[in-house]
């Protein structure tokens, strides 16, 4: 008995000792770390003004540029902001997050009729990021899967969401807000700096981007250096020729507008309605609002200020509107705040450069149409994320570019996952006079609405869940073979024979090129590349 109290005795004093010195430990970090913040914020000197903006007297201690605040360059400056990383500058000795400057054109909140849909795949990267809280106090709304609409039918196709927590779920809501909410977060964290200027150029030397040289919004031209610069400034971007080859396409127009007051058949899913000649999207953009997108194939569409819009969608597109809002859309017409944004696609070509990255629309594109950008550019940061975390140096420019070109191999089974069916569904949902090209799209929404794997499979890529490959090519293939089958059912026949070979020729027409634009072996077969085993480089004393 004796023996156990004293064995008590000496582990309680073991642990009152143990403990002593890690609240000692914990006391002394935590100084230090509120001496180097401060050291750091009376360096940087910033100020807020009202709309957000801090100025710097001096930047030259950033450790990352980002030029762009949309989604990706906000998500980012907040990940690399508070992301942990071990420094050995003997003044920057404990776990910190780097030092970023974020560079925007404009600070005001965007309004855009694009960018309103986050599918539970992004929502998840936004947990991992740490930013979803970003959803809230927007009036964002959950989206629960999709409802097709064709020729008077329609299926609701959920997203398999059975595994996850129960706020995981897609988000609607206006682009503009979530922007806002995700700069704040991100300016929130002392290292990160945002301000206001327009980027210019990217400065070299020979050879390795060494910083940007901007405007600020008084008009002073001015200069920021940084070992790494990342360009995000969207898809209109005026940096990205110098660090990739951009093979811009514009299939198609959107033409939105917001209806009011009204309800859609399918309460929280957003919908698609395979129209002629082309698909029409609803969903919520907040508790009041239906964002309503009119795709207009080509890169025409009909005046707004002479009113052919006007009768256009009247006439051609109203019809075509479900029964619980059509009222309301012939409203939103009359309302007359009808605006349009072509829809780009751009396949990831970059040329690798030392000293910069591209991220988000300035370095890929897909069509709109099943709203997977924001998946695509939060998935990219997870991964660079990952790749920079365990580098205390970025000052070896050209050892980090050939470290980094393991980004563009990592992120590509994602990303051309989602790309491929974005590109692939449009043309597939788009009306065709070609006999073969109806029975594609017809045994599509017939796929689909069968139920069970066969559209829990295809939404699962759609959703960014389960984004495979070699799933989306086994579904593809299997709409068209069910495509053919129901052709040749009950009785072949030569015509329908030959339908059901341009069925199939004609799905391989169009999927396979865009395979091949996104790079096969980095989409299907990436542990054969060799930047996929790059390790990160070690810093030599």
């Amino acid at each position: 008995m004796a023996d156990q109290c004293m064995q008590g005795w000496i582990l309680a004093t073991l642990s009152v000792l143990f403990a002593t010195c890690f609240l000692l430990i914990k006391k002394k970090e935590r100084g230090t770390k509120k001496d180097l913040l401060e050291s750091r914020s009376k360096s940087v000197n910033c100020t807020a003004t009202t709309n957000e903006e801090c100025r710097s007297g001096n930047f030259s201690d950033a450790d990352v540029i980002i030029v762009g605040a949309g989604v990706a360059g906000a998500a980012l400056a907040h990940t690399l902001g508070k992301d942990f990383t071990l420094v050995h500058d003997p003044n920057r000795w404990l776990l910190d997050g780097r030092r970023v400057r974020v560079i925007e054109r404009d600070l005001t909140e965007p309004d855009r009729i694009v960018g309103e849909l986050l599918q539970p795949g992004g929502y998840l990267n936004l947990i991992e990021l740490g930013l979803e809280d970003c959803v809230e106090k927007i009036d964002a709304q959950k989206v629960f899967g999709y409802a097709l609409f064709k020729d008077g039918k329609h299926t609701r196709l959920s997203y398999p969401l059975e595994k996850f927590h129960s706020d995981v779920a897609g988000r609607s809501f206006h682009n503009g807000r979530f922007i806002q909410r995700m700069r704040e977060k991100a300016v929130s964290l002392p290292n990160v700096q945002l301000e206001q200027g327009t980027v210019t150029s990217l400065l070299e030397e020979k050879g390795t981007v060494r910083g940007v040289q901007y405007k600020t919004k008084d008009g002073q031209e001015l200069t920021a250096f940084a070992p790494l610069t990342i360009v995000c400034d969207g898809c209109f971007s005026n940096l990205r020729r110098s660090l990739c080859n951009p093979k811009v396409d514009v299939p198609s127009c959107f033409v939105g507008m917001v209806l009011k007051n009204c309800q859609l058949p399918c309460a929280n899913h957003g919908h698609v309605i395979l129209g002629d000649p082309s698909p029409i999207l609803m969903y919520p953009i907040s508790s009041t609002e239906i964002r309503c997108l009119v795709d207009v194939p080509g890169q025409k569409v009909p005046s707004i200020s002479n009113g052919e819009m006007a009768k256009y969608l009247k006439t051609v597109v109203a019809p075509q509107i479900p029964p619980e809002v059509h009222d309301a859309f012939l409203a939103a017409v009359d309302e007359g705040n009808i605006r349009t944004m072509p829809n780009r696609s751009m396949p990831a070509d970059p040329y690798p450069t030392p000293g910069a990255l591209l991220m988000g629309d300035a370095f890929n594109m897909r069509h709109p149409l099943t709203g997977g950008g924001m998946t695509v550019a939060l998935s990219d940061i997870v991964v660079l994320r990952d790749l920079l975390r365990p580098l205390c140096d970025l000052n070896d420019a050209p050892t980090l570019c050939r470290y980094l070109e393991s980004f563009y191999t990592l992120r590509k089974p994602v990303a051309s996952t989602i790309n491929t069916l974005a590109g692939a569904l449009y043309k597939v949902f788009c009306a065709s006079p070609d006999q073969a090209r109806k029975e594609m799209r017809q045994a599509c929404f017939d796929y689909l609405s069968l139920g069970g794997v066969f559209s829990e499979g295809p939404v699962s890529l759609l959703s960014g869940l389960n984004p495979r490959p070699l799933s989306l090519v086994a579904h593809f293939f299997a709409v068209a073979v069910y495509g053919v089958g129901r052709l040749l059912l009950p009785f072949p026949s030569p015509k329908r024979i030959w339908i059901g070979a341009r069925l199939i020729s004609g799905a391989s027409g169009i999927i396979f090129p865009i395979m091949r634009s996104e790079g096969i072996r980095q989409m299907f077969f990436p542990a054969t590349v060799p930047a996929y085993y790059r390790a990160p480089p070690v810093k030599r004393d």
